[in-house]
């Protein structure tokens, strides 16, 4: 299903991590709803994005200072 190389997986993850910071703790949570929101209209497909957020939800780990 996934397009992305291993490379292409890391780059995109740290653009993504550039941008989080970028945006600072106060517009992070808005920041990462505007992005799932214009990648959701590039799906396209309701039951594909709500599928998309289950998984993204499952196992998601309790932040941890030791991490």
């Amino acid at each position: 299903m996934s397009q992305f190389t291993p490379e292409s997986r890391d780059r995109i993850y740290a653009e993504c991590a550039r941008a989080i910071s970028e945006a600072g703790p106060e517009r992070e949570s808005l920041l990462l709803a505007r992005l799932a929101l214009l990648l959701f209209e590039q799906v396209a497909d309701e039951g594909r994005c709500r599928a998309a957020l289950a998984d993204a939800l499952r196992d998601l780990p309790v932040p941890s200072l030791s991490a």
